[in-house]
């Protein structure tokens, strides 16, 4: 305000729009024989909040990507609608509408109820400011906000906008958009695209180019760094490419994401891993010179895109999208920090640590080191901690452990994190095989799936069947296949009787059994001379007689009285 009172004295303009009036571009309204798009695409829901907004008198058009993907022939994934109507009169409108937002203050309209529900986010229509007319803070959104409640236009001294809550026409809202594919209005009832910046021409060239000065639009929200690259991931697949003074910025205005929140950040990194195309956005990343400087999580995940178990994680994550299936943070993480635990959880192992003791040290220090306090702390947290913890659960086959496992809520990721570990050989997949047709089956077969486990130890131990070697990491000649988790026990050959019972074929024909890193007992030996035909004598163990019966020998402790010795 001050700044603006010495202006006038001066004689200068006091606002964005007094200045020199910015390039708002030239309306054109495209008809639907020109952009062809399918009506059918469009979600109902959308049509019946941009109907109900103009049945009240305001204007109201689908905005955003998902006209972009109209024009493409794509089905939307999200609808968005801009209107000029403003978050209050949006909200009175539905009965299930809420407002939230600070910086950009939008109405979420909800329709359908749990998983099955839908959000169709309403923005009005915003003006286009100067921000050398905001009003400017010293801090940042966190440090800030007492100076920044009751302002409607706010930057910090780096020009990044705190607050842009100030409503204006369509071409202004238009303006402030970022990509011009991203900057086109559809009516779906009169089927007209509103086009101010070349979107169409755009799309047709598969062209991506920011609207204004692109390090200046950079510098105002730096997070539109890692929007660009997740466009360009999304669309590379159809031949889009950055127009060269949108791309060219890029890699300088890294830096200013250090002023943007954590939290704004992570949510930022789960969108380019999460909407279906994670690999594609590695591969913009490593193709842009942004592979590190965005985030330090986001860093080490494309550090470790090539490791076989995460590259088959990001993998099934894309197909999970796209198959229109659920996917949690959680499990992506905890594919991207296993290597850090399973390091960890073997150090300490070599330490003659408990085992399961020694998995929670390890995860301790991966949280420490790695997540901090953004999410580390919250539910994401507790569900990659649970994933991790549940992994020496599965080698376990033994009494009612089996039956608990498969009631834990998160028994599901545990079993699929369970299943890559297999997939890339670090356990053998016959152990992945065996507890999907458990968790499918009836308590009976399972009774029976855990008997036959049982008996197959019992051979082991008697010298029958499989032998348990301790095996070392690195491996060596003439090893048997197979993978090894920490603990080191790997199981070799496999005894005939159960060749043709599925749940102990081995792998390949000669895979071996994984067994229970917390089995403890000793492993039978094949007899000195180790012919199969010459089967280990079974040890017999000797009982002390009771004290009341007689001398139970030198040194033999006492025993109730009454009881009979011997065998």
């Amino acid at each position: 305000m001050i700044k603006n009172f010495i202006n006038k004295l001066l004689g200068k303009a006091t606002a964005g729009r007094a200045k020199a009036a910015p390039k708002f571009g030239k309306r054109m309204d495209v008809g639907a024989d020109v952009h062809r798009i399918n009506p059918e695409l469009v979600d109902r829901r959308a049509l019946d909040v941009v109907r109900t907004l103009k049945a009240a008198g305001f204007e109201a058009y689908i905005v955003g990507g998902a006209v972009r993907d109209l024009l493409l022939g794509l089905a939307p994934k999200d609808f968005d609608v801009a209107t000029n109507a403003t978050p209050e009169q949006v909200k009175g409108l539905f009965r299930r509408a809420f407002i939230i937002g600070r910086r950009f203050r939008i109405v979420h309209v909800i329709y359908g109820r749990g998983r099955e529900h839908e959000v169709i986010e309403v923005s009005t229509f915003r003006a286009y400011m100067d921000n050398a007319a905001a009003e400017q803070v010293a801090g940042n959104e966190k440090t800030s906000q007492r100076e920044l409640a009751g302002m409607t236009h706010a930057v910090d001294s780096s020009g990044r906008v705190l607050r842009d809550n100030v409503w204006g026409p369509m071409e202004e809202d238009a303006a402030r958009r970022d990509f011009t594919i991203n900057a086109m209005y559809y009516d779906p009832e009169t089927q007209t695209v509103v086009d101010y910046h070349h979107g169409i021409r755009d799309a047709q060239k598969k062209l991506l180019r920011m609207i204004g000065d692109p390090a200046t639009r950079y510098r105002e929200d730096p997070v539109r760094i890692i929007r660009a690259v997740r466009f360009a991931a999304k669309l590379s697949a159809l031949g889009f490419s950055f127009e060269p003074k949108t791309g060219q910025p890029l890699v300088g205005s890294v830096a200013l994401l250090a002023d943007v929140p954590q939290s704004r950040l992570f949510d930022e990194m789960l969108k380019l891993l999460q909407t279906g195309h994670a690999t594609a956005s590695v591969a913009q990343l490593r193709q842009l010179g942004l592979a590190k400087g965005i985030y330090p999580l986001l860093d080490l995940a494309v550090e470790r895109a090539d490791n076989p178990l995460v590259a088959l994680a990001l993998q099934d994550t894309d197909r999970r999208v796209g198959e229109g299936k659920p996917v949690a943070p959680s499990f992506l993480l905890a594919c991207v920090l296993w290597q850090d635990v399973r390091e960890g959880w073997q150090r300490r192992l070599d330490a003659r640590q408990p085992p399961f003791g020694a998995l929670q040290d390890a995860v301790d220090q991966v949280f420490d080191a790695r997540i901090g306090d953004v999410s580390g702390r919250g539910k994401l947290g507790a569900d990659m901690r649970e994933i991790w913890l549940m992994q020496p659960r599965f080698e376990r086959r033994t009494g009612s452990s089996p039956f608990s496992l498969v009631e834990q809520p998160r028994f599901r990721a545990g079993f699929d994190f369970l299943r890559l570990r297999a997939a890339v050989g670090e356990l053998p997949e016959e152990l992945a095989h065996w507890w999907e047709t458990f968790s499918t089956a009836d308590d009976a077969h399972r009774r029976d799936m855990l008997e036959a486990v049982r008996l197959e130890q019992s051979r082991a131990k008697a010298g029958g069947g499989a032998r348990k070697v301790k095996v070392h990491r690195t491996g060596g000649p003439g090893a048997a296949g197979g993978g090894t988790a920490p603990g080191g026990l790997e199981t070799i050959g496999a005894s005939p009787q159960n060749q043709d019972d599925p749940r102990f074929r081995p792998v390949d024909g000669n895979g071996p059994e994984q067994t229970d890193r917390f089995d403890n007992e000793g492993s039978g030996a094949a007899g000195e001379g180790g012919s199969p035909a010459d089967p280990a004598r079974k040890r017999r163990r000797r009982r002390r007689k009771p004290s009341g019966g007689g001398s139970g020998g030198e040194g033999a402790p006492s025993a109730p009285s009454g009881g009979s010795g011997g065998e």
